[in-house]
């Protein structure tokens, strides 16, 4: 499985960035598909995941703000990230589950200036 993540940079508070994910090397359509992101010295935290039946799930951080999605017959999955903020600066990571496994992309940094 190979996950590549891209779309990452730098943009000022409140400005929107679209990252995007392109899984390969897997059954993509029965996946769970996520980001998640670590800030310099913080644990990688979760911050939106979507199932197989497109079902999302978002930390309280980023509600209204952020928005996960997938396009099966692209064998990606985006996250479109609005109204950011200096602390959403961190690496974002691509996760793949399936099978009880994890895979995970190399990541793609995102800062916000203020």
């Amino acid at each position: 499985v190979q996950l590549q993540a891209s779309g990452g940079g730098l943009v000022q508070r409140g400005g929107s960035l679209r990252l995007s994910c392109v899984a390969s090397g897997t059954d993509f359509s029965i996946s769970s598909m996520g980001w998640y992101r670590q800030a310099p010295g913080k644990q990688r935290e979760l911050v939106a995941e979507i199932n197989n039946r497109y079902n999302a799930i978002y930390d309280d951080s980023v509600k209204g703000r952020f928005t996960i999605s997938r396009d099966n017959a692209k064998n990606t999955v985006y996250l479109q990230m609005n109204s950011l903020k200096p602390e959403d600066t961190a690496v974002y990571y691509c996760n793949l589950h399936r099978d009880y496994r994890d895979f995970w992309g190399r990541g793609t940094l995102v800062t916000v200036s203020s």
